[in-house]
């Protein structure tokens, strides 16, 4: 796309804000549909990027939709009349505290967040605000793979910070490197900084100030190696006498030892001690335990949030306060050799410590961070994937059976649930057995059904959480456009409901229904952008999450039983002076909707067919009088002529297009029509004309889907037509609309458990293998809750994932504080225990994926009070305030009735492998 220039004031060819948001916004468009790994983002302050947002959107009309990337909020809601902004100033990203002896360059400050200090702007938009804007300093960041299937995109915002400490000078230097880099670069870098020989050097992993292991495979990624931000790698010189590595360990061998290395005593680290977690200025409340914030790392109130509601859980308060280390199991291969566990205790009894100002939960985030590297930097992640990692790995790390025994289950084959289920339980908790699975593990009973063979499948299986979905995440509301080829119709819009995750096959079939198609009649699904057909959604196997809210999409009724099919694609177009971006050097712009005509490539096309085509088309468009003639609304006509249409049931032409007034119809057209000038495009982009020559065959292109076809309108026959249904296509999902309704509505929880409860078929991707058929089965599955934890933590599946793309409902969820009475939900019916629940703390989640941040609200229950813990700031709330939208997890403690005895009928002491209980 061609930029604008920044010309010197009063220039008559500087941008305008509407022509300069209208540029960026397309850049912005093209850059975010073809992002891929290595692409370079630019990071601008919040505070330049919000001015010009504002100053480009002065003239704008409110935008109800949330913008959350960079196209949307070049679409955001303008204001008053604005200056406009001066150059692009980063300096308050800057941070000026960089070492001395640092190499990193230009460095932003640790605690940035997105959305808040500063925004990413693809390379494209970057430019060419810089264009015009000029100033800096620039700030570029690359894009990484990242997540645990590497298939994420990300900007790497913050690369590692590592200090290379070169021995035995003891020369130290700072560096940035991406940790998609490999061991090789880093190696290579050390060489240049220090003026070393490649040959000269080692390389140690020096996490914490201790030797980890020899790096040498130089193709690894330091990603993969696990080094972490802000480590030390130890840089160790040959000794050319003896070829051993200074230290006095041979280089071949070491590289599983582990022992201090002696430093000069000011290079030490030192250790923070307890009064070392503070920050000037920010205390909380000290003078009772339990109300000690946590400080924001830098993007990490994913983490406080969910360490807060784990630490204030009052079982795990009690059993880490005491003396929990003979319970680590340090040989469980599936554990953390109980470092995790035991990093976890530290910072409990730190945030449990009266009088305390807030903790810096740096030791805790290095061990997270190295046995789940996922979590890793300082980017902003799911604070429900964390805290269902620190429950499996607590867990593991705790679990007192070191030897698991083999266990086999059996299928229920008609035995009694109940001895199934006890059956299970015995078997789980025989290989699993911690304070984690005492306080938080479930029972519930997954009942499988053979839909050829009826074979009946029921299972026992554990949970640590139920994963809820909210209703609007199990189906979407599309909006469609259907036109009728025959010209018996005026275009439709319908609204339909399909499954969230579904395909095309499943909107066709839901459009099919709503306009009642005939038996010999198939829907052709587009998408329509710029009055012309984006993509033809032929493949029923396309994904409805490619499909998104703001697309326009149409839908036309063509015959079934065409073969070798291609398409005509009409686009409308008319003279219109002073328009320059869409306009053709003839003087034509393109409006409306395209119009689609199906035809086969064995059938001999002629000219004339094509006209017929197109005057059968829009014979519903036509006005029965002129506008002048008699008092009548174009939107009247359209109401009548469409009522007319839709009451004929047959399946031939609909009586008013045809039949009404025949003589005087055709005769209108046959004038009208003469107006109506067609081009059709060949395959050398030259255009034909159609008016001439009715016995003439036309070339339908082989090589693509469809052949364009230009209708150009005269002001005068336009008049004659009445187009307005087809120059307004309607968007996929309005905003505006379900929000309100959103609002006056809110979702009960209990409906979501009953949603995720409810009995639904497989989908394809996850068929199951029946033993009686022994094939692969689409089942029906139906879960049901068979026995309740302690503490029950539920997880409101506010988020959606679509390929690199992230989106969250922003649901309001009524959601019960007291007396959440699950009775009714449990499947075991010897047990008459009343199941009532009374939530203590919850996470939060406010913003969109990029920029959003967490808080949790939590209640004291020795004091009886709720609080809000937003990092290192704890302010007390009322009860009513508990509720809001941004709700994200829930933690529910069982209340004890008068006849309560046990949990469920078994005590609760069992561990679990598979934690995990989504749908």
């Amino acid at each position: 796309m061609a930029e604008v220039s920044m010309c010197s004031s009063g220039s008559s060819t500087e941008p305008t804000p509407e022509e300069e948001r209208v540029l960026i916004r397309d850049i912005a468009l093209a850059a975010e549909s073809n992002g891929k790994e290595g692409d370079t983002f630019y990071l601008i302050t919040q505070r330049w990027w919000q001015h010009w947002i504002e100053y480009v959107n002065q003239d704008q009309p409110n935008n109800p939709n949330d913008a959350s990337s960079v196209s949307e909020h070049c679409d955001s809601v303008g204001s008053s009349t604005l200056k406009k902004p001066a150059g692009i100033d980063n300096s308050d990203l800057i941070s000026e505290a960089a070492p001395e002896e640092s190499t990193t360059g230009t460095e932003i400050h640790d605690t940035l967040l997105e959305g808040r200090d500063y925004v990413l702007l693809p390379q494209e938009v970057w430019n060419q605000l810089h264009t015009w804007y000029g100033g800096g300093p620039t700030l570029a960041r690359k894009v990484i793979s990242s997540g645990i299937s590497q298939t994420e995109l990300a900007v790497e915002v913050y690369p590692l910070r590592l200090q290379l400490i070169m021995m035995p000078k003891g020369d130290c230097s700072t560096i940035r490197i991406s940790k998609k880099e490999t061991i090789g670069d880093l190696h290579r870098r050390a060489c240049q900084i220090f003026d070393l020989n490649v040959e000269q050097v080692f390389i140690w992993d020096f996490y914490g100030r201790r030797k980890h292991g020899l790096m040498i495979d130089m193709d690894r990624t330091l990603d993969d190696a696990n080094i972490q931000m802000d480590q030390d790698i130890l840089v160790e010189v040959l000794n050319n006498v003896d070829n051993t590595v200074s230290g006095g360990l041979s280089a071949s061998k070491g590289s599983s030892r582990s022992y201090s290395t002696d430093l000069p005593q000011s290079q030490t680290p030192a250790r923070e001690s307890d009064n070392t977690y503070g920050v000037s200025g920010v205390s909380t409340r000290g003078s009772s335990g339990g109300l000690t914030g946590l400080l924001n790392l830098g993007n990490t109130c994913f983490m406080n949030s969910a360490i807060q509601c784990l630490v204030h859980t009052p079982e795990f308060a009690k059993y880490f306060r005491e003396d929990y280390h003979q319970e680590i199991n340090w040989k469980n291969p599936l554990g953390m050799v109980g470092e995790l566990a035991l990093a976890f205790g530290e910072l409990l009894r730190k945030l449990w410590a009266p009088g305390r100002m807030p903790v810096a939960p740096r030791p805790f985030k290095a061990k997270l961070a190295r046995f789940a590297p996922q979590f890793s930097g300082y980017n902003q992640h799911d604070s429900q994937e964390l805290l269902a990692f620190l429950l499996d790995g607590l867990h593991e790390d705790l679990n007192r059976v070191k030897d698991k025994p083999y266990v086999k289950s059996r299928d229920a084959d008609g035995r009694p649930d109940e001895e199934v289920a006890d059956e299970y339980w015995a078997n789980h908790i025989a290989r699993n057995d911690s304070i984690i699975v005492d306080v938080c593990q479930g029972q519930y009973k997954s009942t499988l059904v053979c839909p050829v063979c009826n074979k009946v499948s029921v299972t026992f299986d554990p949970f640590m959480y139920l994963s809820l979905p909210l209703q609007s995440t199990i189906t979407r509301t599309m909006t469609v456009t259907v036109f009728a080829c025959d010209g018996n119709a005026l275009p439709t819009a319908f609204t339909v409901t399909v499954p969230k995750q579904g395909r095309c096959r499943d909107l066709i079939q839901a459009l099919s229904n709503a306009c009642s198609l005939k038996p010999s009649e198939k829907l052709l699904l587009v998408e329509v952008h710029h009055n012309t057909v984006q993509r033809f959604l032929e493949d029923p196997l396309v994904s409805l999450s490619t499909i998104k809210d703001d697309d326009h999409l149409a839908a036309y009724r063509i015959p079934k039983l065409l073969k070798n099919t291609k398409y005509l694609q009409f686009i409308l177009r008319r003279r219109e002076q002073g328009a320059s971006s869409n306009q053709t050097a003839s003087g034509w712009k393109s409006f409306g909707a395209p119009l689609v005509s199906a035809i086969s490539c064995d059938d001999v096309i002629t000219r004339g067919d094509v006209q017929a085509m197109v005057r059968r088309m829009l014979s519903p468009f036509q006005r029965t009088q002129s506008p002048g003639s008699a008092d009548v609304s174009d939107s009247s006509i359209s109401a009548a002529a469409s009522e007319h249409c839709n009451d004929s049931g047959s399946g031939k032409a609909c009586p008013g297009s045809n039949n009404m007034e025949n003589n005087d119809v055709d005769s209108t057209k046959a004038t009208t029509f003469e107006e109506l000038q067609l081009q059709l495009v060949d395959e050398s982009n030259v255009c034909i004309d159609l008016v001439d020559g009715e016995h003439k065959s036309i070339k339908i292109s082989s090589s693509s889907t469809s052949t364009i076809v230009y209708i150009d309108w005269s002001q005068k026959l336009l008049e004659s037509y009445d187009t307005h249904c087809i120059e307004n296509l309607s968007e996929v999902f309005k905003y505006g609309h379900v929000a309100k309704k959103a609002r006056n509505e809110p979702l009960s929880l209990y409906t979501c458990l009953e949603a995720f409860l409810r009995e639904e078929p497989l989908v394809p991707e996850d068929m199951w293998f029946c033993p009686q058929c022994k094939e692969r089965r689409q089942a029906s599955k139906k879960l049901d809750l068979w026995r309740l934890p302690e503490v029950l933590v539920i997880h409101l599946k506010r988020f959606s994932y679509s390929r690199s793309m992230k989106h969250k409902l922003e649901t309001f969820v009524n959601f019960p504080i007291h007396d959440f009475d699950l009775t009714n939900y449990i499947a075991n019916k010897n047990n008459s225990q009343r199941q009532l629940y009374e939530l203590y703390a919850l996470t939060n989640h406010y913003g969109g994926m990029g920029s959003g941040h967490y808080t949790a609200h939590i209640k004291l229950l020795d004091e009886n009070r709720w609080y809000n813990f937003d990092d290192s700031h704890i302010s007390q709330i009322n009860e009513e305030d508990v509720k809001s939208a941004a709700a994200y997890v829930l933690f529910y403690r069982r209340v004890r009735t008068e006849d309560a005895s046990v949990s469920n009928g078994v005590p609760s002491s069992a561990g679990v492998d598979n934690i995990h209980l989504q749908k």
